[in-house]
């Protein structure tokens, strides 16, 4: 308890990574999982494993990392929105330029295309969230 005290001192950003590093194992795990065990497509296995990992993200960002009071019916809907547009931007984004670097350079030759689109679109991902959910979802003064 002494150490959730503690960071929840520290600046939101860094605790919005740090609910990010288990959002991003658990869906990242996912994401890989369904891509090369069970051979899913890109795109359901990407979307499946953000879903997951956005009903953590919700409840974590919500209490710890911003230490909102929006209620559920105002922040939930909000919050989806985010995750879906950061979503497809980034993940977009990811495979266009996987696409292109790993179409014209072959140090990229030991990761799939589609493994090179996860990793940059999560990148992406991470940095428009954070400014979506911190300026919509869970900005000061939106509690009601």
């Amino acid at each position: 308890m002494i150490a959730v005290n503690s960071l929840k001192q520290t600046n939101s950003f860094f605790r919005f990574l740090l609910v990010g590093v288990v959002n991003t194992i658990i869906g990242l795990s996912i994401m890989f999982i369904l891509l090369n065990l069970l051979g899913w497509m890109y795109w359901l296995a990407t979307l499946v494993g953000n879903c997951i990992g956005a009903g953590v993200s919700y409840v974590l960002n919500r209490s710890f990392t911003f230490n909102s009071n929006v209620t559920g019916s105002k922040g939930i809907p909000k919050f989806f929105l985010v995750i879906l547009s950061c979503y497809f931007l980034s993940y977009f984004i990811g495979g266009v330029v996987a696409e292109s670097i790993h179409h014209s350079s072959q140090p990229f030759s030991f990761i799939s295309k589609d493994e090179l689109a996860i990793l940059v679109g999560t990148v992406l991902y991470t940095l428009t969230n954070y400014l979506g959910q911190k300026s919509f979802v869970f900005r000061r003064g939106s509690e009601e």
